[in-house]
């Protein structure tokens, strides 16, 4: 190790100091955090590219320092899509600092990882009063029985309102309006339960029909419109 001169001529002065570092809960626990390895926890963040128009939502689950689960969820950028299957390869199985320094290739998902470094570094992670923590697998919950991703996407204009496209729920198919041409429900279709039926060999129009739902007060709609074509 060089010092400069100023340095070398210092008298020693002894650090009393010395009580180590706080103590962050995980998984139950409260851990001196030390190296990589002590770090664990399951853990959601955002991240966002440099011009914003797109946005990640990434999920990792710690153990040790090792990331043994990615939820990788992307919205508003088509090379966003192509970018996110390439990190899900990418980060498992690394360290959570490997993966911070990991090109990931887009940056809403660099921004995601550093986010999600940020919180598990310093305890707050969703996981960190869980005792023994969450099961590998735990991120895949967060999509529900039909393993897609919570999506809300609704467009509006001044001049002719709003249209509601997808929902939670699911992809809208109609809008229910009342006399006033305000909407009071919708009908929508559960794309992953309609999936799985018709991978199932099921007819397309009879799984269409069954996983069909309405919500609000549809029965009651005075006109019913398709959000896309009217």
């Amino acid at each position: 190790m060089d010092y400069t001169k100023e340095v070398e001529n210092m008298c020693k002065v002894h650090c009393g100091g010395q009580h180590g570092c706080a103590p962050i809960p995980e998984e139950g626990k409260w851990v001196y955090s030390k190296e990589i390895k002590d770090i664990s926890g399951l853990t959601h963040g955002v991240g966002w590219c440099a011009p914003q128009q797109g946005a990640c939502k990434l999920t990792l689950n710690i153990k040790q320092g090792i990331i043994e689960e990615a939820l990788i969820e992307t919205i508003g950028c088509s090379g966003m899509t192509h970018s996110a299957a390439m990190a899900s390869e990418a980060i498992v199985g690394k360290t959570a600092l490997e993966a911070l320094n990991t090109d990931l290739v887009c940056d809403a998902i660099n921004t995601a990882m550093r986010e999600l470094f940020l919180q598990i570094a310093y305890g707050r992670s969703q996981s960190s009063f869980s005792e023994n923590g969450l099961n590998v697998g735990a991120g895949l919950e967060d999509l529900g029985k039909g393993i897609r991703s919570q999506i809300g996407t609704v467009y509006s204009t001044k001049a002719k309102g709003p249209r509601y496209l997808e929902l939670a729920e699911g992809y809208i198919n109609k809008i229910a309006l009342d006399e006033n041409d305000e909407i009071i429900g919708y009908e929508y279709v559960n794309m992953g339960k309609f999936m799985e039926a018709v991978k199932s060999g099921m007819d397309a129009n009879e799984a269409l029909a069954k996983n069909k739902s309405r919500y609000g007060r549809y029965d009651e709609a005075v006109k019913v419109i398709d959000p896309r074509h009217e």
